[in-house]
């Protein structure tokens, strides 16, 4: 028997039983349709969070006290022999390819205006921080430049706290209490809304120092370099290393680039859609076990057809590729109609619902139609087999 003839002998026997064949289709169909959309869910997920954490660049370095332990914290950010301070951050900016540094230390406290009071985070970051995180003041402007080691007590609102204690006033020129000092606001933030939880509208940014004073503290939480992009990550983390530790006499301290976080965040977040692609491979299982249940059933019914093909002349092998043929012709056409629901389904919720994390995973919808066809080709094993082995003359007795 040709390819060919093979080919069209499947397809009629799965048109001849068009119920069976469509419920055993809809099992694998079912299966893909899973795959796909919780990989659209993990992959959207995945590039949202990415973009979420980029929206501020990729040119940023991050120092913190203390070594990195190996479950990642940084045990120097609340003690260490020699906290990061001020002085290191002014040191930084003089360094080849630095544009800005950032000192920052942050904490929650009490905010009080208007007759309100809110508690909220409260950053304490140095007058660079809305360049080198490509933040935008709506009103008024950002930190001025002041001495680091005494600036003025002035402060800048995020939008949703100036919204929750002054509603829609002009609040520039006003006094704020925080932590119980007094502060004059001489900006607003721009809405940037939440990154990872973290909610950037409901903050107040004071100078560094003020903060350190306020939360009693001796060290930076955090010194955050931002450098040109023309340069290389590598050199500029050297150049860093080298000079903290010429300043702090050892190597007390811990340098993340931006790419290094992407990189454990992308292989987070890989393992996330890879897990939930692995759940919706369970349906695939399932419909494995349907395709198996019919396509047993499907020998024993045409057991006379078999004992007729094998008294034409069809040999064995022949008899065992129809029945495998048809198994996995099944299975990827089941497949397709699962891509095809799936990849609907997606299209759908990114219209009706905009701001859900979905995004079509094409990797992962071949994967799930290849591993459909691979299972159609496993459940059609033992079924085959048993068809290829009945004996000719038994089986035109069946009839």
């Amino acid at each position: 028997m040709e390819a060919r003839d093979l080919l069209r002998f499947t397809v009629r026997s799965a048109a001849a039983h068009r119920l069976r064949s469509s419920l055993t289709a809809l099992g694998i169909g079912i299966g893909v349709t899973a795959v796909v959309l919780l990989t659209s869910i993990g992959e959207g997920l995945h590039q949202y969070v990415l973009n979420q954490f980029t929206q501020f660049g990729t040119n940023i370095i991050a120092i913190n006290s203390g070594r990195a332990t190996t479950f990642g914290a940084s045990p120097g950010m609340f003690n260490s022999v020699r906290p990061l301070t001020m002085d290191d951050s002014e040191a930084l900016k003089r360094l080849p390819y630095v544009l800005n540094t950032v000192p920052v230390v942050q904490g929650t406290g009490s905010v009080e205006a208007n007759g309100r009071e809110r508690h909220t985070t409260v950053t304490g970051c140095g007058s660079d921080m809305a360049t080198a995180f490509s933040f935008r003041v709506a009103l008024g402007n950002f930190l001025p430049p002041d001495d680091p080691r005494a600036p003025r007590p002035l402060a800048v609102l995020g939008s949703k706290l100036r919204h929750e204690l002054y509603g829609e006033r002009n609040p520039l020129g006003e006094t704020v209490r925080i932590g119980g000092e007094r502060y004059r606001v001489v900006g607003v933030m721009e809405p940037k809304g939440q990154v990872l939880g973290f909610d950037l509208d409901d903050t107040v940014y004071i100078p560094t120092a003020r903060a350190l004073e306020m939360y009693n503290r001796e060290g930076l939480f955090e010194i955050d370099v931002l450098y040109d992009k023309s340069a290389s990550a590598s050199e500029v983390k050297a150049s860093i290393e080298r000079l903290l530790l010429a300043r702090h006499g050892g190597l007390d301290f811990t340098i993340t680039t931006q790419e290094q976080m992407l990189d454990v965040l992308g292989s987070v977040l890989d393992v996330v859609t890879f897990a939930v692609a692995a759940l919706g491979g369970i349906s695939l299982l399932v419909g494995g076990v349907g395709i198996f249940t019919i396509m047993t059933i499907a020998v024993r019914e045409r057991t006379a057809e078999i004992g007729l093909l094998r008294a034409v002349g069809a040999g064995r092998e022949q008899v065992r590729r129809i029945f495998l043929g048809e198994s996995m012709m099944l299975a990827a056409l089941g497949g397709v109609g699962g891509l095809l629901a799936g990849a609907s389904i997606v299209a759908l919720l990114q219209a009706l619902v905009p701001a859900l994390p979905v995004s079509l995973s094409l990797p992962y919808a071949i994967a799930a139609e290849l591993v459909a066809v691979m299972i159609g080709l496993v459940a059609g094993v033992l079924p085959a087999h048993s068809a290829a082995e009945l004996d000719p003359v038994e089986a035109l007795r069946a009839e």
